[in-house]
């Protein structure tokens, strides 16, 4: 099993970034809400459980970080 302070996560065209999270500067929301933190490492976005911070972390390249928040700002992950 990996290290929890290293994720490996296939991107497409088959880069595989190799992330030392342990120093990461975690950030939650400016209200405190969820579970959800990100931290922005190497050129990458990662995200964690802020319950469960020895999880696995998502590793996001900036496009699809940024086209994740696009998308949550419009709405199209609202279940209401």
């Amino acid at each position: 099993m990996a290290d929890s302070t290293t994720q490996h996560y296939p991107l497409r065209g088959g880069e595989t970034p190799e992330l030392d999270l342990s120093e990461a500067d975690w950030r939650s929301s400016s209200r405190g809400r969820g579970d959800v933190q990100i931290a922005f490492v190497e050129g990458f976005v990662a995200m964690r459980n802020s319950r469960r911070p020895g999880s696995p972390s998502l590793i996001f390249t900036p496009a699809e970080w940024g086209a994740f928040v696009l998308n949550a700002r419009e709405g199209e992950f609202d279940l209401t």
